[in-house]
């Protein structure tokens, strides 16, 4: 499970790099880390794993495409997602994706917060409004890694091997 853990914070700072800097997630991040993902579960808990692996992926992939297909999300997120779900496995998957709600909808609060105190203190006609039609995205890569290394504190596994 440590292993698991490890995995997971390296491909978060990658993809949260990634999303902060360039706004996109690399398909060499994301199934670099989903073949990984299936490979050590298939170490550490042979045939089993690589089905409960392959199973997450599924599953993550599945919970974020309505949201991309509805315009809210990116498809370098879903495929984040499914890979997260490669990683961690059908069992934890759905809590990673319950938490990433969570973190994200903060996260959009404080954005949006943010946002309101800028265009109250930004001087009329200094340039710096935001046009009122223009749609605006908040990188979600970390908010989908905080979620997924949140859901570790939820299994019971981890801390029985500490």
């Amino acid at each position: 499970m440590i292993w698991l853990l490890w995995l997971s914070v390296a491909v978060g700072l990658m993809a949260s790099a990634e999303d902060l800097w360039r706004r996109e997630i690399s398909n060499v991040v994301t199934a670099s880390a989903f073949t990984v993902g299936v490979a050590l579960n298939g170490y550490l808990h042979g045939w089993d794993g690589v089905v409960a692996s392959l199973l997450g992926g599924v599953i993550g992939f599945a919970v974020f495409l309505l949201f991309f297909v509805l315009g809210g999300m990116g498809g370098g997120d879903v495929k984040l997602m499914a890979a997260f779900g490669a990683i961690i496995g059908k069992e934890q998957v759905i809590t990673a994706a319950v938490m990433t709600a969570l973190v994200g909808g903060l996260m959009a609060l404080v954005f949006l917060g943010y946002c309101k105190i800028r265009r109250l203190f930004s001087k009329p006609g200094s340039g710096s409004e935001e046009q009122p039609d223009r749609k605006l995205f908040i990188p979600y890569a970390p908010a989908i890694s905080l979620g997924v290394l949140l859901s570790f504190l939820s299994e019971e596994k981890l801390w029985t091997n500490v």
